[in-house]
This record gives structure tokens, sequence and C-alpha cells, in this order.
């Protein structure tokens, strides 16, 4: 049986929705802010796209997290603008498809909505982007993941710590935080991680 510190993996509908949403064609250009993986890249490459990786939890902690308060630190406008351009540095309507997983759930508004809409000009219009929020309010931290694709509809999780969210979200503040875009659905996992299917 697989420990606290294993991978472990289950089925995921946000995951099999993603997929299942992208246009059928090949060359699509996909986005993986979890960071570079043989195994996204291998399982992406072989339906014949084209996957761009950026670890951006990694670029978060490097400039936020290095001295003083990482929430608050977040409102530094020269910090946020150099995260902003570390972390998602392509030209409007780069992508078809973008995996954001966790990480949007760290960033502070003002920031988190700059990071929103950034995403949105990146992304061509009607793709998909998901992203997973941690559904359990009132807890100091939660976990965080590393997100590695086991199947089109498998996701395998590795613990990589634990971290205080800079807020909560429930589905009425999710809805207002992409009203730019066109639809937003959610999937409650028994894990308390709310899967957002977000259609550019």
């Amino acid at each position: 049986m697989a420990t606290a510190t294993q991978p472990q993996s289950r089925p995921s509908n946000g995951l099999d929705q993603f997929f299942a949403s992208l246009p059928d064609r090949e060359s699509l250009s996909i986005l993986d802010l979890a960071g570079a993986s043989q195994a996204h890249g291998s399982f992406i490459t072989n339906q014949g796209h084209r996957i761009y990786s950026n670890d951006i939890l990694r670029t978060l902690e490097e400039s936020f997290g290095e001295d003083g308060d990482f929430v608050v630190n977040q409102a530094d406008p020269e910090r946020a603008a150099r995260f902003l351009a570390e972390s998602l540095p392509f030209a409007e309507d780069s992508f078809d498809g973008v995996l954001v997983w966790d990480a949007l759930q760290f960033l502070a508004p003002p920031l988190l909505q700059e990071t929103v809409d950034r995403l949105f000009h990146i992304l061509r219009p009607h793709s998909t982007l998901l992203a997973f929020f941690h559904a359990e309010e009132k807890v100091a931290t939660v976990p965080v993941y590393n997100y590695r694709i086991a199947g089109p509809k498998v996701i395998s999780l590795s613990p990589r710590g634990q971290r205080k969210p800079a807020q909560y979200f429930n589905n009425r503040s999710l809805e207002k935080l992409f009203q730019r875009y066109h639809s937003v659905k959610f999937f409650l996992t028994r894990d308390h991680l709310r899967e957002v299917i977000v259609r550019r």
C-alpha cells in the first residue's frame, strides 16, 4: 500500500475533460506549469502535440519566498512583474491548452487576477485550462503536489510539502475569477480538490 510520501494515482474527471475538449487535430501547443516531466512530454507528444513546460511554483518561491512574508511580498510591483515575465513569457494566442494544476491558489490578489488575465491572453479562442483548488476551508496549510499524467483520465500525485493558501475559493469566487472566460466547470474529488475546467 502506498505511504503518504509515495505517489498515489487516482481518476481525474478534470484531466479527462481537458483532453476531450482539445481540438481534433494534431500539432496543438500545450503549456504544462508543473515543470518539465518526461511522463508529460511523452504522453502529449505521443498524441501528436507540442508541450512547453514551466515550473510556476518554483518561480513563485524564487520570486516571493526568499525573505519576508510570502503573501505580502506578492504586493511588491517589481517582484510581481518579474514573476509574470518569468512564469508566462509567451505571446498572445500561443496555446491550445494550459495545465495549471494547483498553483493559482497560492497567489494573492491582485497578482492572482493579473495571472489569470495573462493566461487568457496566451490561450487561443476556444482553448481549455485545467486548474486545481483545495476545497477545504479554515485550514492553516494545504498539501502541495507534483502532478503527473498517468493516463488520459488518471493523475499521479507526489507530495511536495505543505503551503498556506493565499485565499480560499468556492464555486462563486472561481466563476468571478474567470469571468472573462467563456465557461467554468467544476469537479469535486474525494481528496478535497476542486478540479476546474475553464474554456477560453
